[in-house]
């Protein structure tokens, strides 16, 4: 059976040139980064090449750069270490950020680190209430703001400059979750006024297990990882050097190709909305899906009422597409997407998230419409 890959927000596969260069490095080079002797210092000359790889990129400094195991991590040392060594009482979020996100800010809300949780307000389509943002930034305390980039459901992208902008106005500090974007669109830190911004490397055809947390130099936290001097005393752990090369090459290459792929993934997104909206009475997409305000790797769908709508992620699967996605809660018995929820999507209706990539094509797109179709009609309500 064909099997079309349409999951990429969730994980994306490797590009081949990132296994070569990860491969190269698990034969050849064994010493622990930290040792002193040859074998460890050319180890060590590996992931400070990376470092340097990613600090250019971004625009930033190498000092800057910090590897972690991931952006729940990266996310985790940001909430953590920055309301932690600022004393910040004060926090604001969405109700529709990652649970990386949420669940670490809810939880120091409700241990006693920080007094207060505000939430900025969001319209229909996920988009913030800057207006309101700044209301929630005048008071008389600093506060921290962690916003992400692009909606991990909906694709529906933040202005960050915006954001920044209102940050340093009021002297808060500004985490931005750019895990889905990372890779997509370029990030010159120098314009942002980010002081956090984190990667996951998986996202952008890395491998799983490593990322980075940039923290911009105005601002100085601790590790929230002892055990060593690692990531100059902010990360304690071997690092994790196959990761870490890895990372570097599938951010190098994304940058290289980012156009490129821009173009070809965008014009993916816009057929398939097109061809749903001609094929399927009563389609509707959750967030934003004009170029210019959505991340173009993403596409979340809207289905009629249907029968057995909570099979219909399971009868996608086993016509072999691969996607994800859910419903917005109906009752207390559900839990559903905290994300759906928070944009009041109509619960009735089954939705489901597809997001491509590079080695996405128009024929997996025209096949994954066929089968969308025909499960679509098979469960249609009478």
């Amino acid at each position: 059976m064909k099997r079309v890959y349409l999951d990429n927000a969730a994980t994306t596969p490797l590009d081949p040139a990132v296994v070569q260069e990860m491969t190269n490095v698990m034969q050849n080079y064994y010493g622990n980064p930290s040792a002193i002797h040859a074998l460890g210092r050319e180890v060590r000359t590996l992931v400070e090449k990376a470092r340097k790889t990613v600090a250019t990129l971004l625009n930033a400094s190498p000092s800057e750069v910090f590897f972690t195991s991931g952006g729940t991590e990266a996310d985790n040392t940001a909430i953590r270490c920055g309301i932690a060594a600022y004393g910040i009482k004060h926090a604001i979020t969405s109700t529709i950020e990652h649970h990386a996100v949420e669940h670490t800010l809810n939880m120091l809300l409700k241990d006693g680190v920080i007094d207060k949780l505000s939430f900025v307000n969001i319209d229909e389509k996920g988009n913030v209430d800057y207006a309101h943002l700044e209301e929630l930034l005048q008071n008389n305390e600093r506060s921290f703001v962690s916003l992400m980039h692009a909606n991990n459901e909906l694709g529906t992208l933040t202005d960050m400059e915006k954001v920044g902008d209102l940050c340093e106005k009021y002297n808060a500090i500004y985490h931005a979750d750019t895990v889905q974007t990372m890779g997509h669109y370029q990030h010159d830190v120098r314009k942002l006024k980010a002081h956090f911004i984190v990667c996951a490397a998986h996202k952008l055809h890395g491998p799983k297990g490593v990322g980075f947390l940039y923290v911009n130099n105005s601002i100085k936290i601790p590790p929230m990882i002892y055990g060593g001097a690692q990531e100059r005393n902010m990360r304690g752990g071997t690092e994790n050097v196959y990761g870490i090369v890895g990372l570097a090459k599938a951010l190098e290459i994304a940058y290289a190709e980012m156009e490129q792929h821009q173009n070809h993934v965008q014009g993916l997104k816009d057929y398939m909305k097109q061809q749903l909206i001609a094929e399927i009475p009563g389609i509707s997409f959750n967030g934003e899906t004009d170029a210019d305000k959505s991340l173009y790797t993403v596409l979340n769908v809207s289905f009629p009422e249907m029968e057995m709508a909570d099979m219909l992620l399971f009868n996608l699967d086993i016509n072999g597409i691969c996607a994800s996605g859910g419903s917005a809660c109906s009752s207390g018995s559900n839990i559903g997407s905290h994300v759906l929820n928070g944009i009041k999507a109509d619960p009735n209706r089954p939705a489901v998230r597809f997001s491509f990539s590079k080695y996405t094509t128009k024929e997996e797109i025209d096949y994954t419409l066929e089968k969308v179709k025909m499960v679509v009609k098979q469960n249609a309500l009478a």
